[in-house]
């Protein structure tokens, strides 16, 4: 199972190692590796919110996942989109951008330090909103019960998540903003660019979510119908499949899961840059740790994880919306990339545990791990 699900992003690793070790030496070898391990490090919530998406969807889009999505992660995320961002920012043609990734890294470096507010609000918008959805819904199992219960009945009032988050964007775009961190160490007025691209960011996730959201129902209500047919299947000892995503409603939510990961993958390639700027060692690093991330949200679905262990998709969106202010934070202010990895390492393993003691608590009760429709762990 290990070797069937993770043997990819092995074969990637060796051939990514082999081919920085010919690109610049055992040098080159060392910071492929440190920015592989930092790509994992950072990116584990995002297995984790991966894996609670693609349990829904059926085995052909699973594979669509892991092979487009996988390209659409490597090469666009972590190849394509430093370009972009160099050709946009810099007002350059996508030819000229590359040809400066190439022939003069330190200012490809420094026009991609000096996009960051934007990069930074479009993703720390898109990220709020995906925590601030989830702690506003009424969930049956609550893992911090005593935030959880009183946020949940906050929740009832509509559109209060895109409320708190453009006030969230107002009050950042007129205070981190304003002293935006460039490169050199100077500081400069962003607040119309940040404003700007957390609206666009917050358009991103309504417009994607919205249709992941539509075609999600439609899924249930064809559930609900096939309900009695699963009773009477279950009454004569057969067993019935449980209904997948497909089609239309599978490619939104693949689509969900693109720009989920795309945003995820700003801080990994703006906290590239601290280690090397030349862009080739970057794509390597980081497209073998974006491997690994695809490998255990498989992984994840495939063993149940999310279903034995039921607060680690809590603890993952606590890292998103930690991940979130972060990102807003560092408009402004830098903050080591280790501490990023960490938060949401402590968050998802404080869950982990969480989950574990839930789980003997209720073996010890004889109840087994899904006996009961509302759970929380007591803390």
């Amino acid at each position: 199972m290990l070797l069937k699900t993770f043997g990819w992003s092995f074969a990637i690793t060796a051939l990514g190692l082999v081919a920085a070790v010919f690109y610049d030496g055992w040098t080159g070898f060392g910071i492929v590796a440190i920015l592989a391990v930092l790509e994992i490090s950072l990116s584990f919530d995002n297995a984790v919110v991966n894996a609670g998406v693609l349990k829904k969807m059926n085995a052909f889009w699973q594979k669509i996942f892991l092979t487009i999505g996988v390209l659409i992660a490597v090469f666009g995320m972590r190849l394509v989109f430093p370009v972009v961002i160099v050709a946009i920012t810099a007002k350059l043609n996508p030819w000229d951008a590359v040809d400066l990734a190439f022939s003069d890294k330190e200012r490809y470096q420094q026009l991609v330090t000096d996009a960051h507010p934007a990069i930074a609000a479009f993703g720390g918008m898109f990220l709020l909103m995906i925590f601030l959805d989830f702690i506003f819904e009424d969930r049956d199992i609550k893992w911090l019960a005593w935030l959880e219960r009183p946020l949940a009945k906050l929740g009832k009032v509509d559109m209060l998540s895109v409320c708190i988050a453009l006030i969230a964007l107002l009050i950042s775009s007129m205070t981190v903003a304003a002293h935006a961190h460039q490169h050199g160490g100077v500081h400069v007025d962003k607040g119309q660019t940040v404003l700007l691209s957390g609206i666009a960011g917050l358009i991103t996730y309504m417009i994607v979510g919205g249709l992941s959201g539509y075609f999600e129902d439609r899924l249930e209500e064809q559930e609900e119908r096939e309900h009695e047919e699963e009773e009477a299947a279950e009454r004569s000892g057969r067993k019935k499949s449980p209904v997948l995503l497909a089609g239309q409603a599978a490619f939104f939510m693949f689509l969900y899961l693109e720009v989920l990961d795309a945003s995820f993958s700003f801080d990994g390639v703006i906290g590239a840059f601290a280690i090397t700027n030349d862009i080739v060692m970057m794509a390597l690093g980081l497209g073998i740790g974006a491997m690994y991330v695809r490998s255990l949200t498989v992984y994840l679905v495939r063993q149940g994880t999310l279903d034995d262990y039921v607060y680690l998709e809590h603890g993952a969106h606590y890292a998103i919306g930690a991940l979130a202010v972060i990102l807003l934070v560092t408009i402004q202010y830098e903050i080591n990339e280790v501490i990023t990895g960490l938060v949401g390492v402590v968050l998802i393993a404080w869950s982990f545990w969480s989950s574990v003691r839930r789980n003997r608590a209720l073996a010890a009760e004889g109840g087994g791990s899904g006996t009961r429709d509302e759970v929380s762990s007591g803390v």
